[in-house]
């Protein structure tokens, strides 16, 4: 199938669906200026110190990383949810919402990434679905409790040579332990995801609701495959868009080469035109 047939194949789904399945990776935020920590050249470019002393993305995105040093591992997670905090989503999230409405079901979200970009972006809070937790949440580090509250009190100061910790670290309001962020870290044993388990029932509910859905994947790559596996069980209608890996069964959908906001903004103009 040429590239034109597959652009026509996904807009006719697009114009024939009662209900859009966003689910989103990493590429998605890197068209509002996010930082891509695909690789640890990608981490260690924005956060140098870390790449001075060969600290591996697998090493700082980890609960033990609060426990040997907590003033370096929130200086890389308070710099995130600063960043998060103040980056406005840019790219094709207008473009998703302008879809979302035009459809019955309207649209809902299952994102691996944890920067919260989809709600800032307009799309509510019910209809998002975070796979791997939200850095805009915190949990005991211990976990003394199965409570998750928001991060909103919480306002970091780094030091962005030494990715270092300035103000005091974050207490859990319960045992007055390190708190940390509500996000899957790797090999994490303590993530409480009763948070994440309340909205995946919530997009169960949706899902079955939705017999002509869509779905459009976004930036999701093969190293973690949880965002590409969701979207071909929810399939078989699955528009990929990857600038790297864009390859899907043609049984399973249609891939698209570029970035988010590029295809999307295509696909948009050809819908459109139509």
């Amino acid at each position: 199938m040429t590239d034109s047939q597959c652009y026509e194949r996904a807009v006719d789904w697009l114009r024939d669906a009662d209900g859009l399945l966003i689910t989103a990776g990493a590429g998605m935020g890197v068209d509002s200026g996010l930082p891509d920590f695909r690789g640890n050249e990608g981490m260690w470019a924005a956060y140098p110190a870390l790449g001075d002393a060969r600290i591996p993305f697998q090493s700082i995105a980890n609960p033990d990383a609060f426990k040997t040093d907590p003033t370096l591992a929130w200086g890389f997670y308070g710099h995130r949810l600063s960043l998060y905090r103040h980056i406005e989503p840019r790219g094709g999230f207008a473009i998703l919402r302008r879809w979302a409405q035009r459809m019955e079901q309207g649209a809902y979200v299952f994102t691996s990434n944890v920067d919260g970009q989809f709600q800032k972006a307009g799309f509510p809070e019910e209809t998002v679905a975070e796979c791997h937790g939200s850095i805009h949440f915190l949990q005991c580090a211990q976990p003394c409790s199965q409570a998750i509250w928001p991060a909103d009190g919480f306002e970091p100061q780094v030091d962005p040579v030494a990715c270092r910790l300035l103000n005091a670290l974050p207490r859990c309001p319960r045992c007055s332990a390190l708190a940390r962020p509500n996000v899957l870290m790797f090999y994490d044993w303590s993530w409480l995801d009763s948070r994440e388990e309340r909205q995946r029932a919530r997009l169960d509910a949706w899902l079955r609701g939705c017999t002509r859905r869509v779905v459009v994947e976004l930036g999701a790559g093969t190293s973690l495959p949880t965002v590409r596996r969701f979207s071909e069980r929810c399939g078989p209608r699955v528009i990929r868009i990857n600038s790297r890996e864009p390859d899907i069964d043609p049984d399973r959908g249609v891939g698209l080469r570029g970035g988010a906001r590029d295809v999307l903004a295509a696909l948009d103009r050809l819908w459109t035109a139509r």
